[in-house]
């Protein structure tokens, strides 16, 4: 079975209050079988545009991350991150 990921492309506009954002989502995304693959860290954009920080969390399945992103205890805390980011949140499945 094919993994699921959720990735994310991210500009924090309000670095204070994000740290709120990081220290909550952890666990409950781990809670839910995710690991952090990519968290921050240097990039640099090789072609096009993006947001300046990317995140890839990997799920055991494609079903298992949307049932993350979808999860009502996430999306209390993802209002944190739309408050103080711009952001692009993809749910994709692996190959």
């Amino acid at each position: 079975m094919p993994k699921g990921y959720i990735i994310g492309h991210i500009t924090v506009t309000n670095p204070d209050a994000y740290k709120e954002y990081v220290e909550r989502d952890t666990p409950i995304l781990q809670a839910l079988g995710g690991q952090f693959i990519v968290r921050g860290g240097q990039a640099e954009v090789m072609e096009g545009e993006t947001l300046m920080r990317h995140v890839v969390i990997e799920f055991p399945s494609y079903a298992q991350a949307m049932t993350a992103y979808n999860d009502p205890e996430y999306q209390e805390v993802a209002d944190i991150r739309r408050r103080n980011a711009d952001s692009v949140i993809i749910v994709v499945e692996g190959a």
